[in-house]
């Protein structure tokens, strides 16, 4: 069977020859070479990949080794709707499936994106089961998948290109809008807001700027930004930013974006990054309510702490056993100006204590020995060298000065070393220190939607070099996040039902898992289930209100929509050929 495309014959000296048969010039690739010892010379192995197009002879129509040998070289139009693999993947496309049903996606999607909503669910799709968003590699992940297209239809990577051009600002704003309006917007609900960095290996990109990324390097990145509604575990909107824009002066433009949403009965629940006056009274002027974490150990907070040292650290009732730790709460004001009491939660962990005590005294070490080599030079130390150190210099005239040592600041370090174990977070409402750890830590959803997006959807870095693709890409990507924070909820719901933890209830075990139930294409075309659902999948799909029963159901129904497809692809064939030979 051959793709109804062309493409240039592989330039790749030595190994393609033309044999001709039956007048049919076809084009073979020597894949490997056989030593035949007997007769001291090798012996090549050749397969067919295609048949050359006798008009243009630089050309051949594909077939499905090709594919299998060439499997990055690029399609110019669609791939014929017959042609695909024998042996399909369906167990992760059904559990998706459900979940975009039961979210309503296709159906908004539809109305959104158009006549391409199945190709952009196949993408999110694509993402989430391979880890990868790279389009140029779509059409292998298409070959051997069930898709959401008409028909199935496999599309080569040049339409993916154009289509993520395609798609406008106003369908991506329609979507949102659309997303959150089905919310319960009655519902008092905490707001986990988090952001990140991603390189972008592009072109001309409006928003890519030299920035500092996570990881501490300047770089060519842009910024993007989650709010994840804890209390229902869902992405609820993104944002995407120039890559120079701090978090902490993002914060604001995301609570009006949020307020535009309809959410007023919210807090919201953040890490220390956006921890500033302007971003608390902002949350003040707007009704918001908020959890935080207090930036680093400054001296309104190391003040409280060395105040309550002592008091709670030992007692029982103060113990809070889900984490490990102890905690008291006490009402002070965050800053002068302040007009509210707020809820400062003090926090000592044990393990926390030495954990720090050892990274802080090395630190100290390090900069002590740094000090010791430089003695006699002219170089004036600055930082925390001049707040751990105090710094002896040597004057030889009025200019020359010279580094002579450093001596520790006794007073400064042991004040330091006692606030090692404690952290602190600061609410606006009244609460028990376990209640606001217990809120600041369900930020464990967003954070793993963000390990997700940049680890296991293949988003660390945007491969696009237009803007309209850069947006789309990143519009995708939030529909996968969607999708992906539903399969962990639903598998991390079930791990709390089992009597032991399994490793295959993660979202990566659990699709790899899934991705092994596969229909085989047998001898009458027809495609069927390879085996009987195994008892791990079984407990996989438990997760998702799903049975053995299910999957033979659903493979049965894709089995006849692929029959169906073929059959009507033959019959429009023989039209075709029946008309060229002028016989209808």
């Amino acid at each position: 069977m051959y793709l109804n495309c062309r493409v240039k014959i592989p330039d790749t000296a030595g190994k393609i020859t033309v044999k001709t048969i039956s007048g049919t010039p076809y084009v073979y690739y020597e894949y490997a070479r056989t030593y035949q010892k007997d007769k001291k010379y090798n012996t090549p192995k050749r397969t067919c990949i295609g048949k050359r197009d006798p008009e243009q002879p630089s050309f051949l129509y594909p077939n499905e080794k090709f594919l299998k040998y060439f499997p990055r070289e690029l399609l110019p139009i669609e791939m014929d709707v017959q042609f695909r693999s024998g042996c399909l993947h369906i167990g992760a496309f059904l559990i998706i499936r459900k979940i975009i049903s039961d979210y309503h996606l296709d159906e908004m999607l539809v109305r959104i994106v158009g006549r391409d909503a199945g190709l952009f669910l196949d993408l999110a799709a694509y993402s989430i089961i391979t880890e990868n968003n790279a389009g140029q590699y779509y059409p292998d992940y298409a070959y051997d998948h069930a898709l959401f297209t008409h028909d199935m239809w496999i599309y080569s990577d040049s339409k993916v290109s154009d289509f993520l051009g395609e798609v406008t600002v106003d369908q991506r704003i329609r979507f949102l809008n659309e997303w959150n309006a089905k919310r319960d917007h009655r519902e008092k609900i905490y707001i986990s807001y988090d952001s990140t960095n991603k390189m972008s290996q592009s072109g001309d990109i409006d928003l890519v700027e030299l920035g500092h990324a996570k990881e501490g390097v300047e770089t060519d990145i842009f910024s993007y930004s989650i709010a994840y509604d804890r209390n229902n575990r869902e992405p609820l909107f993104y944002e995407s930013y120039p890559g120079s824009i701090v978090d902490v002066s993002q914060l604001q433009y995301t609570l009006k974006k949020a307020k535009s949403y309809g959410y007023e009965h919210v807090g919201f629940i953040l890490d220390r990054g956006y921890f500033c006056k302007e971003n608390i009274c902002f949350m003040d002027r707007n009704g918001y309510d908020f959890v935080i974490m207090v930036k680093g150990m400054k001296s309104l907070v190391s003040e409280i702490v060395l105040d309550v040292q002592g008091t709670f650290e030992n007692q029982r009732k103060n113990s809070i056993r889900a984490y490990k730790v102890s905690g008291t709460t006490v009402n002070r004001t965050l800053f002068a100006s302040d007009k509210k009491g707020r809820y400062f939660h003090i926090y000592y962990d044990d393990g926390k204590k030495a954990a720090e005590r050892e990274k802080f005294e090395n630190k100290v070490d390090r900069m002590a020995k740094k000090l010791k080599e430089c003695m006699g030079e002219p170089i004036h130390p600055g930082g925390e060298y001049k707040t751990y150190f105090d710094l002896v210099f040597w004057h030889e005239g009025l200019e020359d000065e010279k580094f002579m040592s450093g001596i520790e600041k006794e007073d400064v370090i042991n004040r330091q070393i006692k606030l090692c174990g404690y952290f602190v977070i600061v609410t606006s409402n009244k609460m028990s220190a376990e209640d606001a750890l217990t809120l600041y830590k369900s930020r464990d959803g967003s954070e793993k939607t963000f390990r997700g997006d940049k680890s296991y959807l293949g988003a660390h870095c945007e491969r696009v070099y237009s803007n309209e693709s850069f947006d789309t890409k990143i519009f995708i990507g939030f529909v996968a996040t969607i999708i992906r924070s539903r399969i962990y909820a639903l598998l991390k719901d079930e791990v709390g039902r089992m009597e032991k933890k399994q490793n295959y209830m993660t979202v990566p075990a659990a699709i790899k898992e899934l991705e092994k139930i596969e229909l085989l294409k047998g001898a009458d075309n027809e495609y069927n289930l390879d085996y009987a659902v195994t008892a791990t999948q079984k407990a996989i799909l438990k997760a998702f209100d799903m049975t053995a029963e299910n999957i033979h159901k659903q493979a049965r129904e894709i089995s006849a929509d692929l029959a169906r497809i073929r059959l009507e692809h033959m019959g429009s064939e023989q039209s075709e050929n029946m008309k060229e030979e002028g016989m209808c």
